[in-house]
């Protein structure tokens, strides 16, 4: 916590909107600790939700159109109204404190593209050396259902790696995580700490989502798990009503801590695995999972006993195991249709049955990373 110099902040439409609409107050309560925290020296990346929140509480307010922006392309058209609203309110709550903010809209196809991915690092870059607060959304008006973030989680743990922060900060509805569902189970007991992330059952853990945003729990400790394997830890905790940023980076105890791994990746696989989805599933057999999980070993086709999925070389994979577990993501080097055919097959095969020099690998060890958080 004192040699943090860098936060990315996450905060979730549950905390910045109410039944009408955006809620002002929580929007200048959090600028308040943005600032604070900020006037200490650290450098501090907003991620935010409540674009569709804002833009429907002002269809309903002048245009008196309630429950039209449900479906994919109604949400689009509520951020696009609501998008402008919300930065406003930062704008104006953060100026009042002597900040500058920055807009940032992002979409997962941006960041896939490894070009536009280190443009968006050098930009955020120099708005932080010029001591702005970057606010970041999802450019949810040009995202398609395959091109989303999927949750605003999700964006955040993909942020920290943008920006090679130091804690991420979730602030969400619930005070923390609970040993079981507190919406089933209201005795569960808060845990303070998560030493294990990547051990903890977190399907098992929570159910649901809230009935504002896209998320809950389970995309949370999802983005938390992510963030542990580059090394950083997570906060969960409240953002209504708990102790503010400052008091949190002073030690004042709130939420859930979620403790970084030990074996951290590199910044090239968490990339690889995390800034696209998976564009198929490629089953192996028990001799293969064991090689790449204890032996470091790269996948070769002999391992591979099915193909499901369309994809083709270069494209991100799953890689199962026959118990239906996934071992790992990674590139890989053989279309769909081509893994198809050389499946089961030894390496000296190959190029007989594709009828041209192949490669060794379906997916190399350099372009794999185990045990992922999906």
């Amino acid at each position: 916590m004192n040699s943090a110099a860098r936060l990315v902040v996450k905060v979730g439409s549950a905390v910045l909107t109410t039944d009408t609409g955006l809620d002002r107050e929580a929007v200048e309560r959090l600028a308040r600790d943005l600032a604070a925290v900020h006037d200490r020296g650290l450098d501090v990346v907003l991620v935010t939700s409540g674009a569709v929140a804002a833009g429907r509480k002002a269809l309903s307010e002048r245009l008196g159109l309630v429950g039209v922006a449900e479906d994919l392309p109604g949400k689009q058209a509520a951020s696009a109204i609501g998008q402008g609203r919300l930065m406003h309110e930062y704008d104006q709550a953060l100026a009042g404190l002597g900040k500058v903010s920055a807009q940032i809209l992002l979409t997962r196809e941006g960041l896939k593209n490894r070009t536009r991915f280190l443009n968006a690092r050098n930009t955020l870059s120099r708005l932080l050396s010029w001591r702005v607060i970057p606010i970041i959304n999802e450019n949810d008006t040009v995202a398609v259902e395959e091109l989303t973030f999927g949750d605003n989680d999700t964006l955040a743990s993909l942020t920290v790696d943008l920006v090679g922060a130091d804690i991420l900060i979730n602030l969400t509805s619930a005070g923390g995580v609970f040993e079981r569902n507190p919406g089933l189970d209201p005795a569960a007991g808060l845990l303070p700490v998560i030493t294990d992330i990547a051990g903890l059952d977190i399907d098992a853990l929570c159910q649901g989502k809230t009935s504002t945003g896209s998320g809950g729990m389970r995309s949370k400790l999802l983005a938390a798990r992510r963030v542990a394997q580059l090394g950083v830890p997570t906060l969960i905790a409240s953002g209504r009503g708990g102790p503010g940023l400052t008091a949190i980076l002073d030690g004042e105890q709130a939420g859930t801590w979620i403790l970084p791994e030990e074996r951290v990746v590199s910044h090239r696989k968490f990339w690889l695995a995390y800034h696209a989805e998976p564009a198929g599933d490629v089953w192996v057999d028990d001799g293969a999972a064991r090689a790449l999980e204890n032996k470091g070993k790269s996948l070769l086709p002999i391992g591979v006993s099915r193909v499901e999925g369309r994809f083709g070389p270069g494209d991100l994979v799953r890689i199962k195991a026959q118990n239906g577990r996934t071992v790992g993501v990674g590139l890989s080097n053989y279309s769909a249709e081509d893994l198809d055919r050389i499946k089961g097959k030894k390496t000296s095969e190959i190029a007989d049955i594709l009828g041209r020099d192949a490669y060794a690998e379906a997916v190399h060890r350099d372009n794999l990373l185990l045990d992922p958080a999906i």
